[in-house]
């Protein structure tokens, strides 16, 4: 029933969402990793499909989105920001009503979906060649992956804390990629690795470090 044209950039569109999903269900897990059990799945349904809802239109204005000057850089230090502040967060805070940390949750789940998908969102416009059918469709097959995917790390989180730090790097190593692929730091760079790999370290090292230490001097001011 569908042309082969159809399919083939159908299966591309999946393709990337399964590829660049993974930073996606790393943010989720970090935004509801302090949230009750019975929380999470909600946090997890309603982060996901605000995400995709704003990813779809997002999409749809990818060709103006290209257009924007600075774009990618902008993005990319919001997500330094964004990763910090996952790992920085105040894990002893059970006070706080869970009405409040769900909306916050949620909240981190859009904010860094948008964020991180602005190479997504370019991506699939290139894959779709202006279908927007093919974009919708796209977004909803990768919908169950990203979800389940989130629940998985989840899981793992809850038994090895220490992966906070990794999902934190992960999600700064993506900041990092955004930044050096803006025009302005690509020509400044050039094809100077060196450089390349160390504004890569200065970004992962400066999250992990600065996040460690802000974690490290709560719990001490808790203690006190």
């Amino acid at each position: 029933m569908f042309e082969s044209e159809f399919i083939i950039a159908l299966l591309s569109i999946i393709a990337i969402d399964i590829v660049l999903g993974g930073d996606n269900a790393i943010v989720i897990a970090l935004a509801s990793r302090n949230l009750p059990v019975h929380q999470r799945n909600k946090a997890i349904l309603l982060g996901t499909g605000l995400a995709i809802a704003v990813r779809v239109i997002l999409t749809i204005l990818a060709v103006y989105l290209l257009k924007i000057p600075y774009l990618m850089l902008i993005g990319g230090v919001l997500l330094v920001y964004i990763a910090y502040n996952l790992l920085a967060e105040d894990s002893g805070e059970a006070d706080i009503k869970a009405g409040t940390t769900l909306r916050e949750a949620v909240k981190t789940i859009v904010m860094a979906d948008i964020v991180m998908g602005l190479d997504n969102v370019l991506a699939i416009a290139g894959a779709a060649h202006g279908n927007i059918l093919l974009v919708i469709i796209g977004l909803l097959v990768s919908v169950p992956i990203i979800i389940w995917g989130s629940k998985l790390i989840l899981h793992f989180m809850e038994r090895f804390p220490a992966l906070v730090y990794i999902g934190s790097g992960i999600l700064a190593f993506t900041a990092a990629k955004m930044i050096t692929e803006e025009k302005l730091i690509h020509n400044w760079i050039g094809h100077n690795e060196f450089m390349a790999y160390m504004l890569y370290l200065f970004i992962i090292g400066g999250v992990l470090f600065t996040g460690w230490l802000t974690k490290r001097m709560k719990t001490r001011e808790s203690m006190n």
